[in-house]
């Protein structure tokens, strides 16, 4: 996911996916702890992508 894509969404849209995407990266920890996991790179994504969001939803909140 690119800044560029996330600057055109609303604040609230911003907030729904980040909250989603806390929900993803619990679940993907849970299966990580678990051995379940199969991409562990998918871990160290997302954990970038919710700063990503959180970093644009911050910029839309302080502007």
């Amino acid at each position: 996911m690119k800044a560029s894509e996330l600057k055109d969404l609303k604040v609230e849209d911003l907030q729904q996916k980040v909250t989603e995407m806390q929900q993803e990266m619990f679940n993907l920890r849970f299966q990580l702890y678990t051995g379940h996991l199969e991409n562990t790179a998918r871990l160290s994504q997302i954990k970038k992508d919710v700063a990503r969001v959180k970093t644009v939803l911050n910029q839309k909140l302080g502007a």
